[in-house]
């Protein structure tokens, strides 16, 4: 149980945060939620023992004002759950530099602001916890979300470095990447502009294969329950997949060929074959 410990969970107004949030409550855990909108109950989470409070991870001075509240409420924090983040939808040529940097500063700068403001408390205390929530993409280069899944993956690495930096001051990193749940990501996501004509077919057929998957997604629940369970698990493993996919690609990543696993993403993703491809010079 949580015996008083003070959790904070990012993007706690929807999906995966606002289950973990709620769970970590149920817990006995005393839990701050945060919200980029100014709203003190954001769909009735703080009317089940969460407090809720403005943090938009890309400013400095947000972070810096959180957690100096969770500070002077609590007195520390125990638990670090980042799930803030966005999705960003379109083809990489696409996608603007601004809008790939916009993605890189909410999914990876975002979880290192957050993650730097506590770390002090936790080194002081030769004690905490820090829970990252990535994706799936960042095993698979998925057509029509690169910049996704390359935050993703970058988040990855950022996880599994700072695990090695901090572990010998009593504080644990963990990472839990989820496949493909319900959880109304689309429905707040970021598009690029339609702007080059060859990729018209690829592009519907991609984002309609991930809206598929989405709507065939599982229960955030599931997730919140898995982080819930890292939080209180005696010795945390630095990966955990959520879902059977988030189990399975990984092992396939590894064991399966490349022009094999190529084969089944183009397929899976409704991709074309290539067409009117000419040899290399002296081909």
């Amino acid at each position: 149980m949580g015996s008083g410990r003070v959790v904070l969970v990012t993007g706690a107004s929807s999906g995966i945060g606002r289950a973990a949030a709620l769970m970590f409550a149920e817990r006995g855990f005393r839990v701050f939620g945060t919200s980029r909108r100014d709203r003190d109950d954001e769909h009735g989470v703080g009317e089940h023992g969460v407090e809720m409070l403005r943090l938009d991870v890309c400013s400095d001075a947000s972070v810096a004002q959180c957690v100096n509240e969770v500070l002077e409420r609590a007195g520390r924090v125990d638990v670090l759950v980042n799930n803030a983040g966005v999705m960003h939808l379109g083809f990489a040529e696409e996608t603007t530099l601004e809008d790939a940097d916009a993605v890189f500063a909410a999914n990876l700068f975002g979880a290192v602001r957050v993650t730097n403001a506590v770390l002090p408390g936790m080194r002081d205390r030769r004690r905490g916890r820090v829970i990252n929530v990535g994706s799936l993409g960042a095993w698979v280069g998925e057509p029509g979300e690169a910049f996704y899944s390359a935050s993703k993956a970058a988040l990855a690495r950022y996880t599994e470095a700072l695990r090695h930096e901090v572990w010998p001051l009593g504080i644990s990193v963990s990472l839990v990447e989820p496949g493909a749940f319900t959880t109304g990501v689309l429905d707040a996501s970021s598009a690029a502009a339609p702007t080059v004509t060859d990729y018209d077919g690829s592009r519907e057929a991609a984002r309609d294969a991930l809206q598929r998957s989405l709507r065939r997604g599982g229960d955030p629940g599931k997730v919140a329950a898995l982080i819930v369970s890292i939080a209180e698990a005696r010795t945390p493993r630095y990966r955990y997949g959520a879902g059977r996919d988030g189990r399975w690609v990984p092992l396939l990543k590894v064991l399966l060929p490349q022009r094999l696993l190529d084969r089944l993403v183009r397929r899976g993703f409704g991709l074309a074959p290539q067409r009117d491809v000419k040899g290399w010079p002296g081909g």
